[in-house]
């Protein structure tokens, strides 16, 4: 068996193992006001780091370029109350119009 294939089994074997511990944690501390506040927040940064990562960067550069526009407008269209389906279909369009724009 190759290298790649003994990581592809330890990562299995390991990513199975975390599974079973979590499912080992006792109901006391899953249930604890500190932990579901936490649990709580983790959605949201991960969000966060997606949205910077594919926004702001472009391989190993950061750049600012039409993606900025669609997001600031997506942005305030939240801040508004707008529904999902507008709001993304305006951020687009503001993106593709500076892009067309811009060249």
């Amino acid at each position: 068996m190759s290298d790649l294939w003994w990581g592809v089994l330890a990562v299995a074997v390991g990513c199975y193992a975390l599974k079973l511990l979590g499912l080992s944690v006792p109901d006391k501390v899953l249930e604890h006001p500190l932990t579901e506040r936490a649990a709580g927040f983790i959605p949201v940064g991960l969000l966060a780091a997606l949205v910077a990562v594919q926004g702001f960067t472009d391989g190993q550069e950061v750049v600012l370029d039409a993606r900025v526009v669609g997001l600031a407008v997506a942005a305030v269209l939240l801040w508004r109350n707008v529904s999902f389906l507008p709001m993304l279909i305006a951020a687009a369009a503001s993106t593709a119009l500076v892009r067309h724009i811009a060249g």
